[in-house]
């Protein structure tokens, strides 16, 4: 039974794509067949994974639009079990042409029918807005992991959020929950960290992850490596949080 999530938060800049690339690569090293989905514009997950957005053959723009299915815009990675259907600069203008598509919010979802059964996991990197992009994710996702900064105004813009997930469960996707809330960033020398993560676990209770990501250079500097984590610096605290947190999706 394969499991889609969103990894979603309006706010830009929350670690929504260093846990979609990290998460999927370690779910895959754990040899859980994965698909990577950068719904993003800014292809910060294609880049991320290793991948070229200026000279991928096809992207997710592609599939949206219907000048490709699913399967065919599907590009393997330098892990065994993680693939990826990349971004480009192309999505920018995918909302306005979907406009007026017939049922253009189910556009992924329906893309993804043909090819969800493959994959224990399909991790879809949302982009950071609440437009027709993130409606697509979340009405072909069965969860949402919601990422927050450890810093001050993280629960800012959070009930947009909810409030858009309410509305796609009355009206799009019944079924969609949320997965768990993830704390990233966290910094646990700041007294700011630690009363961050105890207002966010008294608002959200137990759908917060026990695993946080703590800030961490290498998990900075893998990006710009085209490399996850866990193929960057595998001893490195990032690793270690990306890992557990791994565990902790598995297990839900």
């Amino acid at each position: 039974m394969h499991r889609i999530i969103a990894i979603a938060n309006q706010k830009g800049g929350v670690g929504k794509t260093t846990t979609a690339v990290n998460l999927s690569s370690c779910l895959a090293a754990a040899e859980q067949k994965t698909l990577l989905i950068d719904m993003d514009p800014q292809a910060n997950s294609t880049s991320g994974i290793g991948l070229d957005k200026n000279t991928v053959a096809s992207s997710i723009y592609d599939v949206l639009i219907g000048h490709k299915s699913a399967g065919e815009a599907i590009i393997p990675t330098e892990l065994q079990f993680l693939h990826v259907i990349p971004s480009s600069i192309s999505l920018v203008g995918a909302e306005v042409e979907m406009v007026n598509m017939l049922s253009r919010e189910q556009r992924l979802k329906s893309a993804l029918a043909s090819i969800a059964d493959q994959y224990r996991y399909i991790i879809i990197d949302c982009p950071p807005s609440l437009g027709l992009l993130t409606i697509n994710t979340l009405t072909a996702a069965h969860s949402v992991i919601i990422p927050i900064q450890c810093e001050y105004y993280a629960l800012e813009g959070l009930g947009q959020l909810t409030n858009t997930i309410k509305l796609v469960q009355q009206h799009l996707n019944p079924a969609l929950e949320i997965e768990g809330v993830l704390l990233t960033m966290f910094d646990g020398r700041l007294n700011l960290s630690k009363q961050v993560s105890e207002e966010v676990r008294k608002h959200f209770d137990k759908k917060v992850y026990e695993t946080v990501i703590s800030r961490n250079v290498r998990l900075s500097e893998a990006p710009s490596f085209g490399k996850p984590i866990i193929l960057y610096d595998i001893l490195s605290s990032g690793a270690e949080n990306y890992m557990a947190l791994t565990k902790e999706v598995m297990a839900r």
